[in-house]
């Protein structure tokens, strides 16, 4: 019984969701040592953000397969996860630059918008994966509140330009859905996905 994963992402808050369910998971990067990474998350044209997220999730995973193979690792499921912000049908990846950001926030100032979180597992073969879907409301937000956010540099590393586990947790009134999908890492179809492998997670 294997109790061990590949968790095919550097993201230290997918890592952390993993431990919190009591997943000792192995980091595996889909990096070439010339820094070029293993999968293209360029959107396709017209792609809906749901369907984007579980593409990409799906690379990932793969990509992690090769990895482990090609790299002669110890064989063990591999999993990986795809995170999307998406608002009035656009779909909102990393901010490029501290202006974008600020342009986002702005958007999402007394609104709701939709966080998409795709997640794949590989093992024996087979690639399963699994949606979340959850919606977000800011309150109004001010520009000294923006210009304070964005210059923190949360926004810099995180799907649509905030984290709700940092200071941004200040402007969500409420949300609908999964707050670990939010984050990155939706962990009840992560659990699902890790029970078909045969992992007994309690």
């Amino acid at each position: 019984m294997h109790r061990r994963i590949y968790l095919a992402s550097q993201s230290p808050r997918r890592l952390e969701l993993l431990r919190q369910i009591g997943i000792d998971a192995m980091v595996l990067p889909l990096r070439h040592q010339s820094g070029r990474a293993d999968v293209d998350e360029s959107p396709l044209p017209n792609e809906k953000p749901a369907d984007y997220v579980m593409r990409v999730a799906r690379l990932k995973a793969e990509a992690g397969v090769l990895a482990m193979t090609g790299r002669r690792l110890p064989v063990m499921p591999i999993l990986a996860a795809d995170t999307t912000v998406a608002l009035d049908g656009r779909l909102l990846g990393k901010p490029a630059s501290p202006e974008q950001a600020a342009e986002w926030l702005r958007s999402y100032s007394g609104k709701t918008h939709r966080v998409y979180s795709g997640v794949a597992v590989a093992w024996e073969g087979q690639v399963h994966t699994a949606l979340s879907s959850s919606k977000v409301r800011f309150r109004p937000l001010n520009e000294a509140e923006i210009a304070a956010y964005v210059a923190s540099r949360e926004p810099m590393d995180k799907a649509g330009g905030y984290g709700i586990q940092g200071h941004a947790a200040l402007f969500i009134e409420h949300i609908e859905g999964s707050y670990s999908g939010i984050m990155g890492l939706p962990l009840f179809e992560t659990g699902a996905l890790l029970r078909q492998t045969g992992m007994i997670l309690l």
